[in-house]
């Protein structure tokens, strides 16, 4: 299995296309087994090959904080699961996944919608 997440400074990046990098996890038997670094393309997940990128990758599931649903509907189409509302370290946040203790929080980010919305605004 492979895990990615959004990163800046080891946590993660609150925001999935506009990350400073991702880190990819290879996880074997429930434990991580590697780490690596992949650069963001930083734009918009919506209009950026990252998505196909982490795919071609092996990666599976991305951990996130937030993300609009334009990326939503580009990481559902490739089969890959979705994880939304991580925030802190990006060690303890997978080792959490892993343990069952974080869920989707189904949180969409409207910042990227009809551009009638200035802010960067998420909801539930």
């Amino acid at each position: 299995m492979k895990i990615a997440v959004p990163t800046k400074n080891n946590v993660v990046d609150d925001h999935f296309g506009h990350c400073e990098y991702f880190t990819v996890f290879t996880v074997e038997n429930n434990k991580i087994k590697k780490r690596e670094k992949v650069d963001s393309q930083k734009t918009c997940g919506c209009k950026s090959e990252i998505v196909p990128m982490l795919k071609g990758q092996g990666v599976n599931i991305i951990l996130v904080g937030n993300l609009g649903q334009g990326a939503i509907n580009k990481i559902n189409s490739k089969g890959i699961v979705l994880i939304r509302g991580c925030s802190g370290d990006i060690n303890t946040v997978v080792k959490d996944y892993l343990a069952g203790k974080i869920k989707d929080e189904l949180t969409v980010c409207r910042e990227h919608g009809d551009g009638s919305e200035h802010g960067h605004q998420c909801s539930h």
